[in-house]
């Protein structure tokens, strides 16, 4: 008897505890009026120049513009997440023994976990963001076929991993409208499109400002 006693008042702490919890989350929900976010940004790139010691090979992107769509999610006055899609078109220079370019085109999908800071400021909405995600260089080039020094040679597709992370903040215009200002970093291995001589084996960090037009829902 005691020990049905003991269970039932557990049981009860666990109900009342679940309960606790759920309405907590229930309510901090609730609190988001427009948890849906679409972004439409223009964005700028700028690559680090990237050298290496152990062969006479450097590496350097070319400065470039386009655009980044996104979509997220607030699940809390304070968390959410979000993904997104990037385009643009730029040249992957390498110089040492021989100079080479390609121009590719370059393809960014990413999702993060995105922090909304709270503010006093009304229609101010800053946040800050971290994530991973992929970055897929495509050469133009009919077939793949890139000029070097009057000699071809095929360069192939390539995805890189890479981890993003950033912030920004939202200005609200009316309820649904509004402005965005960002900056996002990106931190990835160079690529050398399956290349060995193009083969950094590197580093490199992108610098993404960007701004646009943000619709809530």
């Amino acid at each position: 008897m005691h020990n049905t006693h003991n269970l039932e008042s557990k049981l009860r702490m666990v109900l009342v505890v679940t309960g606790a919890v759920l309405a907590f989350a229930i309510s901090a929900m609730a609190q988001v009026e427009q948890p849906s976010q679409i972004s439409l940004q223009g964005i700028a790139l700028v690559t680090k120049n990237t050298d290496t010691d152990t062969r006479p090979l450097s590496h350097r992107a070319t400065k470039s513009g386009g655009f980044l769509v996104g979509y997220s999610y607030q699940f809390t006055r304070w968390a959410g997440l979000e993904g997104n899609y990037g385009f643009t078109q730029n040249t992957q220079e390498y110089s040492g023994s021989v100079g080479r370019s390609i121009r590719s085109d370059f393809h960014e999908l990413t999702g993060s976990f995105v922090v909304h800071i709270p503010v006093s400021v009304r229609h101010v909405r800053p946040f800050g963001l971290a994530g991973a995600g992929a970055l897929i260089f495509n050469p133009t080039g009919k077939g793949g076929d890139v000029e070097i020094q009057a000699i071809n040679f095929v360069a192939d597709r390539q995805t890189r991993a890479a981890f993003v992370y950033g912030g920004g903040v939202n200005f609200d215009l009316t309820r649904n409208i509004g402005v965005r200002v960002e900056y996002r970093g990106l931190v990835y291995k160079v690529p050398d499109f399956t290349l060995d001589n193009l083969n950094l084996d590197k580093i490199t960090h992108l610098a993404q400002p960007s701004a646009g037009i943000v619709f809530r829902f």
